[in-house]
C-alpha cells in the first residue's frame, strides 16, 4: 500500500537524533541505527527539511519504550523541527494523563473501555470528540523465569494460573514436574513477581489466565493485579524484570523484547508448547475481532486467547489520540507521528529494536484511514 508522505523520507538515525525528555533509560535504550526512510534499513534520504515543527507530549506503556523510542529517534530525524518526549509510567498513567488532557496522546497495554470513552471526556479533545484506539504495536508477553539449575521451562495454563495464585508455591510441585520430564526442580519456594502499578501488561496477562485457565484464576482480567493474590511486586516492566534477575527461583512476566537473558516459559496452547515468538503473537490478533459498537475508526480489540496455533499471552499497544484536537498544530504533529509508526519504515524500525510483530497490511490501511480523519 503506499502511504501518505509525513514530510522528507527519513534519513540513517545516529545516535545524536535521540532526544527523549523524560523517557526511562532502564526501560531500554534505542538503537544506534534503526530502518529510516525507503525500503530497507538505513536508506538515505536525498529530500529537503521537513517544515513541520512543535512539541509533542505523550505517556504510557513501559513495554512499549524501545519501540517509541525508535518511532520517535526516526521521525525526528526526518523531522528535526520536532520535540516528542513520552514518559513511560504505565499504561493506566497514560490513559489518566490523556483523559485529562496532560498529554497530546497516549500509550496504553489495552483500549479504553466502553465506558471510559465517550464525547468530551478528553482534556485535549474539542467537546464533540471521542478518542480513538489505534493497534500500532503487537508483542507477546513473555512469561520469565531465573531458578537454579533450570534452563528451559514448559507449562500450561492451569499450572501458570496456580503460581501466579499462590496455589503452587513450590518449584518441585508435581503439576510442574508433569509437563517438563527429565528436569531437575529445586525444593525451593516460589517468588511470583508482579506489577505494582496499573499495567496493560497486567491486564493482558490476566485476561490470558482468566480465558485459559478459568477454574484456577477466580478473578476476572485487571491492570492493577488482584489483591486476592499475593506475591512480590514491582514497578513498571523494568522493576519486574530486574525483581526476576536480582532473586532467587523467581518468575514473572514482561514484554518479551525486556526479557534480556532471563529464561523464557513455552506454554500449552492446544495441543502443542509455543513460545512467544512475534509470529505466533501477530496469529491472535489475526485471529481477533473488533470491539463491538465503536466508531468507524476506533481499532480496539477484543482478543481471543484461544485461537489455534497462536500464542495466547501477547498484547497489543494502542495509540491513543483525539478524533478532533482543541490545538490545530497538534492535530498536524500527531497526524504526521501516528503516520510514521503505522508506515512499513516505522513497523520495520520498531521490529529490528524491539522484536514485536508488524501490523499487517490490512490493518495498516484501516488505521492509515483512521489517521487521516484526525482533525
Amino acid at each position: 500500500m503506499k502511504l501518505k508522505k509525513i514530510g522528507a523520507p527519513l534519513a540513517v538515525l545516529t545516535a545524536a537524533a535521540l532526544s527523549l525528555t523524560a523517557c526511562a533509560a532502564n526501560e531500554g535504550a534505542a538503537p544506534a541505527t534503526t530502518p529510516a526512510g525507503g525500503s530497507g534499513p538505513g536508506a538515505p534520504s536525498t529530500a529537503a527539511a521537513s517544515s513541520l515543527s512543535g512539541t509533542l507530549a505523550g505517556r504510557g506503556s513501559s513495554a512499549v519504550s524501545v519501540a517509541q523510542q525508535t518511532w520517535i529517534a526516526g521521525f525526528q530525524t526526518a523531522n528535526s523541527g520536532v520535540t516528542i518526549n513520552y514518559s513511560p509510567d504505565g499504561s493506566g498513567a497514560g490513559r489518566e494523563s490523556f483523559t485529562s488532557g496532560a498529554v497530546d496522546f497516549a500509550g496504553s497495554d489495552r483500549a479504553f473501555k466502553d465506558e471510559e470513552m465517550g464525547a468530551g471526556k478528553f482534556g485535549a479533545c474539542t467537546a464533540d470528540s471521542n478518542a480513538l484506539n489505534l493497534p500500532v504495536y503487537i508483542s507477546p508477553i513473555a512469561i520469565i523465569f531465573n531458578v537454579e539449575g533450570v534452563d528451559k521451562l514448559q507449562l500450561d495454563a492451569d499450572t501458570v494460573a496456580g503460581i501466579f495464585s499462590g496455589k503452587i508455591t513450590n518449584w518441585n510441585d508435581p503439576a510442574i514436574a508433569a509437563t517438563n520430564a527429565g528436569v531437575t526442580f529445586p525444593d525451593s519456594p516460589i517468588t511470583a513477581v508482579h506489577r505494582s502499578d496499573d499495567s496493560g501488561t497486567t491486564e493482558n496477562f490476566t485476561d490470558y489466565l482468566a480465558q485459559a485457565a478459568p477454574s484456577v484464576w477466580t478473578e476476572e482480567a485487571d491492570g492493577e493485579w488482584p489483591a486476592a493474590f499475593g506475591g512480590e511486586s514491582a514497578q513498571g516492566t523494568a522493576g519486574v524484570v530486574d525483581a526476576v534477575t536480582g532473586g532467587t527461583n523467581t518468575i514473572g512476566y514482561a514484554d518479551a523484547s525486556q526479557a534480556g537473558d532471563l529464561g523464557i516459559v513455552v506454554v500449552k496452547s492446544g495441543d502443542a508448547f509455543v513460545g512467544p515468538t512475534a509470529e505466533d503473537a501477530a496469529k491472535l490478533v489475526d485471529n481477533s475481532p473488533v470491539v463491538e459498537g465503536r466508531g468507524e475508526h476506533d481499532y480496539a480489540l477484543e482478543l481471543d486467547r484461544k485461537a489455534e496455533g497462536a500464542y495466547p499471552i501477547a498484547l497489543v499497544a494502542y495509540a491513543m489520540v483525539c478524533e478532533d484536537y482543541k490545538d490545530d498544530a497538534k492535530a498536524e504533529l500527531v497526524k504526521a507521528y501516528m503516520e510514521y509508526m503505522i508506515s512499513d519504515e516505522g513497523q520495520k524500525a520498531a521490529q529490528a529494536a524491539a522484536g514485536n510483530a508488524p501490523i499487517s497490511a490490512d490493518m495498516q490501511a484501516k488505521l492509515q484511514a483512521a489517521v487521516e480523519s484526525i482533525s
